[in-house]
């Protein structure tokens, strides 16, 4: 795909870097001290979901690239998005599927301070093939220039993304109310995100979508749909029960957004920089319909198991902790018969 247009101009980027900013400030606002310890004291989920975020993704990312015989921009921007930490709409997912949001809210806090050290080291691993096919182009050309991942500008990236993040866990530690109404603007304003740069891209280019070549579209959608599955078997693998399956699955597929159109905007120039983007902004359109679907479907499917580990906290509440619920023999499915109703206390354990 020949990508000649430069898809923002000064003005958007400062108007995308506003809205990037409030976006990570409510995700600052829902985070609390208590997630970091949390994070500590039961690592074994986190420690899963840490192998499905930065060792399946990115593989995802690279083999869709190379199946898919990406131009060598839109596969680093395959597999810059499939190194990155998951974001705060994957909570909120997790919450409307049935998951355990708190391992959820763990493991997006965990990955995005992992970022730091990972996706420098995941880019270097996976996108040597393209960096040297963008360095073979330019050469091409006559240039003697070399295409190098600028590794440091990504790190300056993310840490910079990660301000507004600590800012909005002061505001959720001053004030409950303000925390809460940050969090609530972030949302719509990532919603606001999406609209604004497809809409900007629809008026200024509408060509695109029809020169978009169609493995461009699969492998954009491809990444989050092959994020949730790979995210939930992987987790099954590992003996996790249906509650953290749904999370893991979840906080998989779905990676942050903002982040991607930050580190694009701070580390990249074009006409490199547009093309990145521009996958980047497909994959954010394409995972809140994938993520939605999949979410109604893990509601559906995960009632019964939600119900007991409601029924199990209910119990407790009431008889103390120590309570075994003793459901009727062949009562509760294979999945959930050793299952202390999805992490709660030892002494749940069934009979």
């Amino acid at each position: 795909m020949d990508f000649d247009t430069q898809l923002l101009y000064g003005y958007d980027k400062i108007m995308l870097a506003l809205m990037i900013f409030v976006i990570m400030l409510g995700m600052g606002a829902s985070l609390r001290v208590e997630d970091f310890k949390a994070v500590i004291r039961k690592p074994r989920g986190v420690f899963i979901g840490f192998l499905s975020q930065f060792g399946l993704m990115p593989f995802i990312a690279f083999t869709l690239a190379t199946v898919l015989n990406f131009h060598p921009a839109f596969a680093i921007s395959l597999i810059l998005i499939g190194c990155l930490p998951g974001g705060t709409t994957s909570n909120m997912f997790a919450y409307f599927s049935r998951g355990n949001v708190a391992l959820s809210i763990s493991m997006t806090t965990a990955s995005t301070l992992m970022a730091l050290i990972m996706m420098p080291l995941l880019l270097k691993l996976y996108t040597v093939k393209f960096t040297n096919q963008l360095t073979a182009s330019m050469q091409a050309t006559g240039s003697k220039a070399e295409f190098v991942i600028p590794t440091g500008n990504i790190i300056s990236s993310l840490a910079l993304v990660l301000v507004p993040v600590a800012l909005g866990m002061i505001i959720r530690r001053k004030s409950r109310d303000w925390a809460k109404a940050t969090e609530d603007t972030a949302g719509f304003v990532g919603i606001i995100v999406i609209l604004y740069l497809i809409a900007t891209a629809f008026i200024r280019h509408g060509k695109l979508f029809m020169q978009t070549p169609v493995e461009i579209y699969v492998g954009a959608l491809g990444l989050g749909l092959m994020g949730f599955f790979f995210g939930y078997y992987f987790s099954r693998l590992f003996g996790m029960y249906p509650l953290f399956q749904r999370a893991i699955s979840l906080e998989t597929g779905i990676q942050n957004g903002p982040i991607a159109f930050a580190i694009i905007l701070l580390s990249f120039q074009e006409p490199v920089q547009s093309q990145m983007l521009w996958l980047a902004i497909l994959y954010s359109t394409f995972i809140v319909i994938t993520s939605s679907i999949i979410t109604l479907l893990y509601r559906k499917y995960g009632k019964f198991d939600w119900d007991v580990y409601r029924n199990t906290i209910i119990h407790n509440r009431l008889f103390g902790k120590d309570y075994i619920t003793n459901y009727p023999k062949g009562f509760l499915p294979g999945r959930l018969v050793n299952d202390p109703s999805q992490d709660t206390e030892p002494a749940q354990k069934r009979k």
